[in-house]
């Protein structure tokens, strides 16, 4: 089990890819995107996803490390022409800025 974590994870990483917030704005509206605190690593949620880490994500939710991102980032985003750092986790977008 653990070789197939560390597989997954290895996969999750090589699909990572920084994208404009312009690119991912259909996915917001479609309230697909995550953010990822820059504290956590961005594989690790997507691993913890992907494998259906019920607990682990709630920890992260209730701490706020990870959450929907909000209107107010995104328009910010926009407005800045934010690069973030993403992965797909069907159906999610995790996004985690700089």
């Amino acid at each position: 089990m653990q070789d197939d974590l560390a597989l997954l994870a290895a996969k999750l990483n090589q699909e990572t890819a920084r994208l404009d917030w312009a690119s991912l704005q259909r996915f917001f509206a479609r309230g697909q995107t995550i953010r990822v605190d820059p504290q956590l690593d961005l594989v690790a949620v997507a691993t913890a996803f992907a494998t259906d880490q019920q607990e682990q994500v709630a920890v992260w939710m209730r701490e706020g490390a990870v959450a929907a991102v909000t209107d107010a980032q995104a328009a910010q985003w926009h407005e800045t022409e934010t690069v973030l750092w993403t992965v797909v986790v069907a159906p999610w977008v995790l996004v985690q800025p700089d």
